[in-house]
């Protein structure tokens, strides 16, 4: 064999996040959410491990993602969260698992916050690689 064919070419490592966010991410995708992102925000937040971020059309979808992706984390991984805010007015779902957080938007209010350049540098993760769609 020849050095070329010898050198091991490596894969960067996928940021450390907490698999139930992955699960998370798939529910929110299973109810149509929309954009659908997980963030690796370890290094630059220090309070929690990933953000999970997807958008709903319209309150009704904004609630049933919101249900699903409890539902989903219960029953794959046994965690309920730790708090649950926003289901009064359905605009901006939080849902505080701890070590992940998913947020649960309406269309607009995405927009108006607009969390991914907020956190433009933290890293996306590839949730849909290791799981079907």
């Amino acid at each position: 064999m020849t050095a070329a064919a010898e050198q091991v070419v490596e894969r960067p490592a996928r940021p450390a996040v907490p698999e139930p966010a992955l699960v998370a991410a798939r529910a929110a995708d299973a109810k149509l959410g929309e954009s659908t992102v997980v963030l690796a925000m370890g290094e630059l937040l220090g309070v929690t491990d990933a953000f999970v971020i997807t958008t709903g059309r319209n309150s009704r979808q904004v609630r049933t993602i919101a249900e699903e992706v409890e539902r989903r984390v219960r029953e794959d991984t046994g965690r309920s969260p730790w708090a649950v805010e926003g289901l009064r007015e359905l605009r901006w779902v939080l849902i505080d698992y701890g070590d992940f957080l998913v947020h649960v938007f309406h269309e607009e209010d995405r927009q108006y916050y607009d969390l991914e350049r907020l956190w433009g540098d933290a890293d996306r993760v590839d949730w849909k690689a290791d799981g079907t769609d």
